[in-house]
């Protein structure tokens, strides 16, 4: 964890507004992952937290990667290809999946020389895979329970399971192979009964699919969800890891590979948000503080994302309930309307922590503001 002092020393060297990411903390999430759930591959949601050092630090640590645009798959592509090829261990297949389970043709085009593992969900996919990929692995991406998740995701994405193996022997009619099944509960996936429905639904296809003559599966991924810690309302990991750990030993046997793609687990804890106050008001008694970070930027995660981050002052004093607001002119561009904060100062320093997930990924230059600027520390 890094102090408010090491923090304050960044932002008076870098200046404001400051997006830090400590990577001893990236390091100590991954090892925890694969502390508690041995048997599952880890594949980074990059769209969690898209940034070159970041890849390279979990790569270093042995994670794969998830991707959902070239882009994406670009940025894994540069910051890991430079490692010697048996370090790589045919990387393209073991360390990318591409998991967005809808992908434009020209994506498919490109991707198909790399005999790339991609998703699916409907016939129409299969289709394009087809046509434009005919080279790649296909996960089928079932549609499972989000109930408790803080982002639902099951009305976008994910085949209903009465179909599922329909569309399993539709692509090996049309000479593409089904390398296993996919699901994804939610982001930050509190209710862990979600991942004990979806491990059985999984397995019931598979039983499914044997029955009607396909064997050709090997994988299961169990996607992304698994919570950040952002208060003492969330379970300990090592709890959900039990009970999944539980399923897949019940469930799967040894020789099916558990693929997993965790994304705000490995990086909410290790991002930190500084900003500077530029402006004051009192508006119907309260004081309210304008500082040079926002919702268009790193703070886009309350939107995006639906999460709520704590601001924090540096300077000490008696608390008073604050208002704090980003520094474009747009009325959404609201950090909270509800802050216990000291009085300040103009030019005084606030910051936030576990802002690493879903926030620097999304951030935009609306109104002409830039980005906060990007440090690195432990690297």
């Amino acid at each position: 964890m890094i102090t408010k002092a090491r923090l304050k020393a960044l932002a008076e060297e870098h200046g404001t507004p400051l997006f830090v990411i400590d990577h001893d903390e990236l390091r100590k999430n991954f090892r925890t992952f694969r502390k508690y759930l041995p048997r599952v591959q880890p594949y980074f949601a990059v769209k969690a937290g898209a940034d070159a050092a970041v890849v390279r630090t979990l790569f270093k640590e042995g994670s794969s990667f998830d991707v959902a645009s070239m882009p994406e798959f670009e940025l894994v592509h540069e910051n890991i290809a430079h490692y010697p090829k048996k370090k790589r261990q045919q990387w393209i297949w073991d360390r990318i999946i591409y998991a967005n389970p809808i992908k434009p043709v020209e994506t498919l085009a490109e991707l198909d020389q790399y005999k790339p593992l991609v998703t699916f969900d409907n016939l129409e996919e299969i289709e394009k895979i087809k046509q434009h990929a005919p080279r790649a692995g296909l996960v089928l991406r079932l549609k499972v329970a989000n109930t408790g998740a803080m982002v639902e995701l099951s009305s976008k994405f994910g085949a209903n399971p009465g179909e599922a193996v329909d569309l399993i022997l539709e692509a090996d009619r049309r000479g593409l192979t089904v390398e296993g099944i996919s699901f994804h509960v939610g982001s930050q996936t509190t209710n862990f009964e979600n991942y004990v429905q979806a491990l059985n639904l999984t397995a019931h296809i598979y039983e499914e699919a044997k029955q009607r003559g396909y064997t050709k599966m090997n994988l299961v991924d169990i996607g992304g969800g698994f919570p950040a810690p952002y208060d003492v309302s969330v379970r300990p990991f090592r709890e959900l890891a039990r009970i999944i750990n539980s399923e897949i030993k019940r469930l799967f046997p040894k020789h099916i590979e558990i693929l997993a793609e965790p994304g705000r687990f490995f990086v909410a804890t290790a991002g930190y948000a500084v900003s500077k106050v530029i402006g004051k008001a009192m508006r119907d008694g309260k004081a309210s503080y304008y500082v040079n970070d926002g919702v268009y930027h790193t703070y886009s995660g309350q939107i995006f994302d639906h999460c709520k981050y704590t601001v924090k002052a540096f300077k000490r004093g008696k608390p008073h309930l604050s208002a704090v607001f980003g520094p474009t002119c747009d009325a959404l561009d609201v950090i909270s309307m509800a802050e216990n904060l000291p009085n300040l100062e103009r030019d005084d320093l606030v910051y936030s922590e576990n802002i690493g997930a879903y926030s620097h990924a999304s951030t935009t230059h609306f109104n002409g503001f830039s980005p906060a600027t990007v440090v690195h520390v432990n690297e």
